[in-house]
């Protein structure tokens, strides 16, 4: 069995940012695990850095803390370049944003706690699913 394929929104990574106790946060802990692979792009990488630095006071994490988040994020994913833009194709532009690495990077899913913003992702052989679906799929929750 090939490991899924996944890219995570922005609000998956401030979920695990502000608990420890969710779904999100089991999710960002095994990206090294060889269970699925994360993917990322500079675009998206800048987005995590830019929410994150904004939430930060709203968290347990120190600045240390949350720039070695950001570079276990980077070491532990594969990494894209995106050479389309097919702009606008869902409402938000930040989300075709995530739609076009989830493309890029032959994703199977985006992980994200807004499915209704990605509706059109399926043409794209794209699956919209919740950090915790993400986890049964894997054998991580029952």
């Amino acid at each position: 069995m090939t490991r899924p394929q996944i890219v995570i929104h922005t609000n998956v990574f401030v979920a695990a940012l502000l608990s420890q106790l969710g779904a999100s946060f089991k999710l960002l802990m095994l990206i090294d695990s060889g269970k699925f692979g994360a993917n990322l792009s500079v675009p998206l990488a800048l987005e995590y850095e830019d929410v994150g630095n904004r939430i930060l006071g709203h968290t347990k994490l120190t600045p240390s803390d949350f720039e070695d988040i950001l570079d276990y994020i980077c070491i532990s994913s594969n990494h894209h370049e995106i050479y389309f833009l097919w702009r606008p194709f869902l409402k938000d532009p930040k989300d075709d944003m995530v739609l076009e690495l989830a493309v890029a990077g032959n994703c199977e899913y985006i992980v994200t706690f807004n499915q209704k913003d990605f509706e059109g992702a399926e043409k794209f052989g794209v699956k919209v699913v919740e950090p915790k679906v993400l986890l049964r799929r894997i054998g991580e929750l029952k």
